[in-house]
């Protein structure tokens, strides 16, 4: 008689077999959030196990967790990776006022369009999870999330039945070219945008989100890889498609090749 495997181990060994492809296609060169890589064979394997991921997450249900762990199994120091300080003055500006002049703008295919302070966002009902953050380059990481629900900020903005997609406008420049700074981005489908444990973070570990790890805001989303998360992020945008944004593949990494769901 065959054995049910739980589903949490099915993550990790779809996680597993998902490295061990990269690695083998990319050398171990892969650079995942910290520098662009040009290798097909890498990205052919991340885009092979999405669709797969997809279905079994959408197949679980909505509102199937990710899993959580104990205090103690949290690590002294979350690691941070792609941009740790984001360049220029605007930047500059907001963190020496100790963020006091930030707002999250909320608009798009909203009725009701916000503007949202830190101290606002710390008002509302928050939520805590303890999760593992699980980068594309291979590393993980158990960390303890505070933050405000996404779906409580899109209740307050009441999203147009219209809207598919929620992106995220951040502060970071990721690339300068001859057009212009490029901005990170990248979005999430209002499924994964109301999923319980997708939160608006201004907290880990019990203190303020560093500047390292995307103070004063970052994203949350506990059922998908690390790219799948921006940091600095000052504006949600509710949108009924993204190709006409960037590269026309809904982020910045997935305008370079990565796969837009990019589930574990």
């Amino acid at each position: 008689m065959s054995r049910r495997v739980p589903f949490f181990q099915q993550r990790r060994e779809r996680r597993g077999f998902l490295r061990a492809g990269v690695a083998a296609a990319a050398g171990g060169a892969l650079a995942g959030c910290d520098a662009i890589t040009h290798n097909d064979a890498a990205v052919e394997v991340l885009r092979s196990a999405e669709t797969l991921t997809q279905d079994v997450q959408r197949a679980l249900g909505r509102r199937a967790m990710a899993q959580e762990f104990a205090p103690a199994d949290v690590a002294p120091v979350f690691r941070a990776n792609g941009t740790t300080m984001p360049a220029g003055d605007e930047y500059a500006a907001l963190l020496a006022n100790g963020f006091a002049d930030w707002r999250l703008k909320v608009d798009g295919l909203v009725d009701k369009p916000l503007e949202l302070t830190l101290a606002q966002l710390r008002e509302m009902p928050s939520r805590t999870q303890i999760t593992r953050h699980d980068c594309v380059e291979g590393w993980s990481c158990i960390a303890k999330w505070t933050g405000t629900p996404l779906s409580l900020v899109l209740d307050q903005a009441v999203v147009k039945p219209e809207a598919r997609y929620v992106m995220f406008h951040c502060l970071d420049t990721i690339e300068h070219s001859l057009s212009g700074d490029v901005k990170y981005y990248g979005t999430i489908d209002l499924i994964d945008a109301r999923h319980p444990q997708t939160i608006l973070a201004y907290g880990l570990n019990g203190k303020p989100l560093p500047v390292e790890n995307g103070a004063p805001l970052r994203v949350r989303v506990e059922r998908q890889l690390g790219y799948k998360m921006p940091k600095y992020v000052y504006k949600i945008e509710l949108v009924d498609s993204f190709a006409a944004v960037g590269g026309g593949r809904g982020g910045y990494w997935e305008d370079n090749g990565y796969d837009w769901y990019g589930g574990i």
